[in-house]
């Protein structure tokens, strides 16, 4: 269903990653999770301005960022529309992984793991699991 997608930015100004690629980031995310989809409209700078306090400039480097990358298109006048996904169905689909997950992360913070915690852990085993899949 395309439309205006309900995608929020938070930014958090302590991580020490640029704010034009949190912004990219978070929208890889969507698109991996499907909660973007292509024909969605990404929200304007000036929504993402007034929401998040960032320089529009910030904004507009990100939705560059993407489009370079051929996930979203500008269109003069419009706003920027996603133009492909990056989640396979599985991802989206799979109720049962995300109700697992989920209670994982929540058996983690109940033993006292806060997010960075459960992050660096979380990235560690994936690391491990995924070791050599990749030639980088």
């Amino acid at each position: 269903m395309a439309g205006s997608a309900a995608v929020e930015f938070r930014i958090d100004r302590r991580s020490g990653v640029a704010t034009y690629l949190q912004i990219v980031q978070q929208t890889k995310q969507a698109l991996r999770l499907g909660v973007l989809e292509p024909g969605d409209r990404l929200p304007t700078a000036r929504e993402v301005v007034e929401a998040t306090a960032i320089n529009p400039n910030t904004v507009l480097k990100a939705y560059r960022e993407l489009e370079r990358e051929g996930l979203v298109e500008a269109r003069r006048g419009l706003g920027t529309f996603v133009r492909r996904t990056l989640g396979s169905a599985a991802v989206t689909a799979d109720a049962t992984l995300r109700a697992e997950l989920t209670g994982w992360t929540r058996r983690a913070r109940a033993a006292g793991l806060d997010k960075d915690d459960v992050s660096a852990l979380f990235t560690d085993v994936l690391d491990s699991t995924f070791k050599g899949d990749q030639d980088s």
